[in-house]
Parts: structure tokens; sequence; C-alpha cells
């Protein structure tokens, strides 16, 4: 009986194979030899005709195999379908689109893609071919500061700007005409061994910050600011130190700023006559010069720190000021925020020197803040800018502009003070969220930067493919209500993240735009972090 059994089991196992096999004979390979080429090309070294256009504009490419698809041809300039108005054997006119962009066309049929030709739609924003720095610089560029003579100095990441630094590097400081020529009458030598973050105007020096330990001759005893004269050069102060009794003279020569920070200070401003800065520093460090060693044979640099996070205010020889922000008591700085913190600085006169703080903080001096709070210039917070309960996510950029008076915030939120924000915002003086501008949907991204300009158009910078379901490869130009401005958005691909837009002028007059950041593409046309565009 047990054999039998076995035999029966057998027999079960030989059909059950047997049906799976035959199972695996009646279904098609799903992948298949793939589909069949549709026969279609776009011609993509044919120059369209007219090779440029505006919105509207009807423009006729070279085409081949496209009448048995007419009724399923969707013709793309950058990503946008435009009108096709006519098939030929030879040819395909379409209409630019509303918001066709410079860039690739292509064509869909069904899932399948043709690539065409490069189509350059014109519009409102164009490079200004009259801005000299063609070559631009070959690292971040974190601030124009204008001087008072129309020139300009360049601060940054920086080692070579229009190709001036190949033998000798500029490092990341340099001087320019208003048209970006470089000046070589700016004698930096070796400049910042360092980030440079931003440069101001005071007591007759430049005072400089970022993230450096170094500046030309001067290859240490720097704490990430410093002051130079107007020439380039650093200040210095010649200190008597420790002397041996064989040694005549012990005068040697360190920066006459003595102070700085032990961490990145990413803006400093005039601030009451003083030096007020923020960044990610915990403490205040200054340099005790006239110490000697154990053994009384040298002298030594003693590093002497003071703990204050995130905003310190220094007096112009470098020392720090305890009247602002600081508890004598506890020989500590104040609280400060819970997390990340950049800046905003008023100039305007009704506002005057009053500090905005942003970024990813939910506390400030102890107290609730949603990313977001208004400091008075005496450094206490300012209870008239009432944000509610803020973002509920962090701010990555905050200007203001002092004609229209409001704020534009950027981030990855998605409320404001409890109301829908998506990512972009505009702010009252008051603190209050400006209802009438409404950011649409983001995809593939996020906006990195933004700035309205005096007329309130918001010309913004990001990460982002689309904007409201509309092609814009990472720069956009809006409306006060937040939509896409009509001819201003025809600029095609840009590939980095902005730290400025600036208002200025063209050399012939027009208005222009200085852009300024880390960016490699700007209207698919490959750029070096620094330009200038006309906008009309």
């Amino acid at each position: 009986m047990r054999r039998f059994n076995y035999i029966i089991t057998f027999i079960l196992l030989v059909l059950i194979i047997a049906a799976c096999k035959k199972d695996k004979t009646v279904y098609s390979d799903p992948y298949g030899e793939g589909k069949p080429p549709l026969g279609v090309i776009l011609s993509r070294d044919a120059i369209p005709a007219p090779a440029n256009g505006t919105v509207g504009t009807e423009v006729t490419f070279k085409a081949t195999g496209l009448i048995p698809y007419k009724g399923k041809i969707k013709f793309m300039f950058n990503g946008e379908p435009g009108q096709v108005t006519e098939v030929t054997e030879s040819t395909i006119k379409v209409k630019v689109p509303p918001f066709g962009s410079t860039g690739i066309t292509s064509i869909a049929i069904d899932d399948q893609l043709v690539l065409g030709p490069l189509f350059k739609v014109s519009g409102l924003i164009n490079i200004d071919p009259s801005f000299r720095a063609t070559a631009g610089a070959n690292g971040n560029v974190n601030q124009v500061y204008p001087l008072a003579d129309g020139r300009n100095l360049v601060l940054g990441w920086f080692t070579n700007y229009d190709n001036k630094g190949i033998i000798t590097p500029l490092n990341r400081i340099v001087r320019t005409s208003a048209d970006g020529e470089f000046d070589r009458t700016f004698r930096t030598g070796k400049a910042a061994n360092g980030s440079l973050s931003r440069v101001i105007e005071l007591g007759g020096k430049y005072v400089i910050a970022g993230g450096f330990s170094g500046y030309n001759q001067r290859t240490e005893n720097i704490s990430n600011i410093t002051t130079l004269n107007v020439d380039g050069s650093i200040d210095t102060i010649g200190v008597k130190t420790y002397r041996r009794p064989s040694q005549t003279d012990t005068t040697k020569y360190f920066p006459k700023f003595n102070g700085g920070t032990n961490d990145y200070i990413s803006k400093i401003y005039k601030h009451q006559n003083k030096i007020l800065a923020t960044g990610s520093f915990r403490y205040y460090v200054r340099r005790v010069y006239t110490e000697h060693n154990h053994d009384f044979t040298r002298d030594t640099v003693i590093l002497d720190s003071t703990e204050i996070r995130q905003i310190a205010r220094f007096n112009l020889d470098g020392t720090l000021d305890k009247t602002y922000r600081f508890n004598i008591a506890t020989n500590k700085g104040l609280p400060s925020a819970n997390g990340p913190v950049d800046s905003y600085m008023h100039t305007d006169a009704d506002q005057l020197e009053k500090l905005v703080l942003f970024g990813s903080f939910t506390t400030f001096d102890q107290k609730t803040a949603g990313r977001l709070v208004r400091l008075s210039p005496n450094g206490t917070i300012d209870d008239s800018f009432k944000t509610g309960t803020g973002t509920d996510n962090s701010i990555s950029s905050l200007t203001y502009n002092p004609v229209t008076k409001k704020y534009l915030i950027t981030g990855i939120f998605r409320t404001y003070d409890g109301k829908p924000a998506v990512s972009m915002a505009l702010v009252n003086l008051d603190g209050s969220l400006d209802q009438t501008f409404v950011a649409k949907t983001f995809e593939g991204g996020y906006p990195g930067f933004a700035r309205q300009l005096n007329d309130g158009l918001v010309v913004v910078s990001g990460s982002f493919k689309k904007y409201n379901n509309v092609t814009r490869n990472g720069f956009m130009v809006l409306n006060t209500k937040g939509e896409l401005a009509g001819n201003y958005n025809t600029t095609g691909p840009f590939s980095g993240t902005l730290s400025d837009i600036i208002e200025t002028k063209s050399t012939d007059g027009k208005r222009a735009l200085l852009l300024i950041g880390g960016f490699d593409r700007f209207d698919n046309i490959q750029v070096s972090n620094i330009i200038r565009v006309t906008i009309e």
C-alpha cells in the first residue's frame, strides 16, 4: 500500500510539472520586441523659419513621416504644447504657445517622443551683451557691493574672475566697473583663504566677513571677519609682544581688528556705528598677543572666547559690544534661536536698523517663534511684528522691498499663520500674510530665492521644473497675484541657485537685473555665476 501511495504521488508531481510547463507556453513575453519606430523625423539640422519668435508666432519646421499621425501629433516648445496649424509631407507649422520658452522642440505621438531643433522664444528678458564680465566667476558669487564712485566690490567663493585669475588667483574678492570689468588697481594679494560672504564700509575701512582664517600675508589670526584698507590691503597694527632679554625689538604685526567668531558669518551690517554680525557661530573669540609660553622663551597667541550665539555686535576695533543682546550676569549672549538663522537688516527710515531673522527655528530667546522674528534696534523682539504661528516648515530666503513695503519669503513650508502658502508668500510690514498674492503648485523642486521688484513683479529661482503645470526650468517672473507674467517667461533652462537679484541699468540705460549666485546655465546658455539681463 505504501508503495502504491509513492507511485500516485510521483504521477501527481509529473502532472503538476507538465501543467506548469504548459501554462508558461500560453503567455507571450510582456516586453516583446518593443514598439516599431514611427518613421517620423523632426529635423534637428534644418533651421526653423523663423529661427526665433515671440509667443503666437507661426513657425515652420522640417519634418517627414507625419501624415499618418495627423490627429495624434502633440508639438512642444521646451515641454509646452503649441497649436499645430499645418502638416505636409515635409513640414509642420506650429504656433508658439502662451508660455512657450527657449529650448528643445519635440513631437509626441501617443507615448513616443521625437526630438527636434532648439528654438529661441523671444521675450522681455534677455542676457545683456554690454556686461563686460563675459567669463563670469569660477565659483559662487555671494555679494556685489556698490561703491560711491560707481564701481563694485564682488565677493564669494571664486579664485578666478573673467579669466583674470588664471596665473595669479583672485581669491574671493575683486573690484569691478559698473559693467563688471575687472579693476587691476585693487591690490588684495593672495586675499582670503576661505569664502567671503559680505562686505560693508565703516570708519574709512572695508569690513569683510565669511568663513576664512587668513588674508594675503596674514595667513592666520583671523576668525571669519577683518578690516581692509581702501586699496584692498589688510589693516594691521604693530604689537609689542613678550621680549626675551637677548631681544631688542619684539614688534609684530597682526590684523588690527582683534575679534571674530568660531564659525561662519553669513551677514554683517552697519548698526549704530558698530558692526552687527549673524551666522552659525556660537562663540565670540579674540586673541591675546602679549603672553609668554611656560618657559618664558617666546611669545604665544592665546585665543579667548565668550559664548554668544548667532548674533553679535562688534566695536570697530573688534571687541565684543556687551551692551547688545548680552547678559552681563552670566557673561553670555542671549539664547537666540533654537535652529539655523539667516537675516535681513532694514535701512529704510521708518524701520531703520531693525533686524529680521528667518530660518529653521521654533523658539527665539526662549519664546515661541514660527521661523520668523523681527528685532527692534536695541536687540529685543519687536512685538509689533505679528506673524502668528509663522510657517510650518523652514524658510530658505527672505527679501524686502522698501517701495512695496513687503517681505517675500521662500522655503519648503505649506502654510503661514495657518493659512495656505505653498513654498512662497508675501508678508506685510506688520507680519500678516498678504493674501492677494497666492503661490501656485511647484513641481520637481522648490523656490530657493525670490525678490519683488519695485514695480511689483516677482523674480523667482530654484530647483523646480514646473509652476502651475507650466514648464519653468528653475527661473520665472510672476505678477503681484502670483501668476506667471506674460512675455516675461520665455527664457530657457536655468541651472543653479541665486544669492541675489539686483535692480540696475545696462550700459545704454535699459532697465536691468544683475543676477549672482552659483549657477551655470541661463536661458539655456552656459554662464558662470554672474550675469546681467535686461528687463523691458
